[in-house]
């Protein structure tokens, strides 16, 4: 998954922007467990929180930002009710992209840990742009990169 250690990505002290989710009966399957696939949405809510507002992307108009991959690891189950807490930390910037961490807690255990990679694109033309450094100090202040924090 990453450069990191599991228990470095899934150690809650390690993430500053948090996002909260309330967990629906719906989001379990046949198992009575909360279905794989709601984990990754429970990312994608993590994602947006930190990179979108009522306006769209915080980059601006005209521009938006895409997932490119994503990894996900199942550590534990969740069940139905209760909320979810989604960390979200840099990893890295490249010239149009950046690559986030995400650790998914339920009841104060880590449930899942994530590493995926979005892409700042043009909304006309779909091509990639590179990041404006205003939008880099903004993004590493609400999502500092995740190293082990004392």
């Amino acid at each position: 998954m990453s450069h990191l250690s599991r228990d470095i990505i899934s150690d809650r002290k390690n993430y500053k922007h948090w996002t909260t989710v309330t967990l629906r009966y719906g989001d379990t399957d046949k198992l009575g467990h909360v279905n794989n696939a709601v984990f990754a949405t429970m990312c994608e809510a993590g994602r947006a929180e930190l990179l979108f507002n009522r306006e769209g992307s915080i980059g601006g108009p005209g521009v938006t930002m895409v997932i490119a991959n994503l990894n996900l690891d199942f550590l534990a189950e969740m069940h139905f009710p209760g909320s979810v807490q989604i960390g979200t930390a840099l990893d890295s910037f490249g010239k149009s992209s950046l690559r986030l961490y995400q650790a998914i807690y339920k009841d104060d255990v880590c449930c899942g840990i994530s590493h995926s990679t979005m892409v700042l694109i043009d909304e006309t033309t779909r091509k990639a742009l590179p990041f404006p450094e205003p939008l880099r100090k903004r993004i590493e202040a609400e999502a500092p990169l995740l190293h082990v924090r004392a």
